[in-house]
């Protein structure tokens, strides 16, 4: 049900836009594909980055809450009373990035595609052509598909370090983003909150180095993917910032 709702679906755009694109460029057709489905998912995954935000900007007062109450049921009605007094869900952040998720899985496995294509013939899987529609089908069980990228980059092949780093350093820029500055942490009995800063920098550093990792190991029309899905996600809370008004944390930390 997954492949025939989802993936297929996907596969098939990718196809038609590399058929009907003059070319035939498959790299154009990956950019449109996920351009398209950003698009489509734009709404929740701005919703997720507003939620995300919100959580960010009231953590000076959370924090507080739990260093003041020990008592967990006090400590959680104090917290409770907080999201409710600013609005926040704490979960909310979590709900449409759910629904996207099985969304980009079937890209990813879509695009998994090109991995398939025959070396030596150019052709698809049989796999993948009994999941094409219509002319597709049909085309493309004698058509070769041609895997390079303005005949440069053949996305076939992995190990592409260029697209990988790319990748790396778009995730890296993408999480420095979503990230709020916070004053350093001098008073007693805040060793807590020291371990949870050095683990928060660790994988700010961490998340780029597991995606040149990936990125190596994928064919690089999955790397590809990945560099405009992360470059299109930075656009996006670039654009959350500029429309919304984010409170700093010392505005916060006067609250608490």
């Amino acid at each position: 049900m997954f492949q025939t709702i989802l993936v297929n679906p996907i596969l098939n755009a990718l196809i038609w836009l590399y058929d009907v694109i003059p070319g035939n460029d498959l790299g154009v057709s990956i950019i449109l594909v996920t351009l398209i489905i950003k698009g489509i998912l734009f709404l929740p995954s701005l919703s997720s980055i507003r939620s995300q935000h919100q959580l960010q900007s009231i953590q000076p007062r959370v924090d507080a809450i739990r260093k003041k109450y020990t008592n967990r049921e006090e400590q959680g009605k104090k917290l409770m009373e907080l999201y409710k007094q600013n609005k926040v869900n704490p979960f909310s952040s979590c709900l449409p990035l759910l629904i996207q998720l099985p969304i980009i899985w079937a890209l990813f496995r879509a695009f998994l595609v090109i991995q398939r294509v025959d070396p030596a013939t150019g052709l698809l899987a049989a796999s993948d052509i009994s999941n094409l529609y219509g002319y597709l089908q049909a085309k493309y069980a004698t058509l070769p598909i041609d895997t390079s990228f303005f005949g440069i980059i053949n996305l076939a092949a992995t190990k592409n370090y260029i697209l990988a780093v790319l990748g790396g350093a778009l995730s890296f820029w993408q999480v420095r983003m979503m990230q709020t500055k916070k004053p350093a942490i001098t008073s007693n009995g805040a060793k807590d909150e020291n371990i949870a800063s050095i683990m928060s920098k660790q994988t700010t550093y961490l998340l780029p180095i597991i995606t040149i990792f990936f990125g190596i190991q994928f064919p690089a029309g999955v790397t590809l993917y990945w560099v405009v899905s992360t470059l299109f996600q930075v656009g996006q809370q670039w654009y959350f910032k500029k429309r919304h008004v984010v409170p700093s944390v010392k505005e916060e930390m006067s609250k608490v």
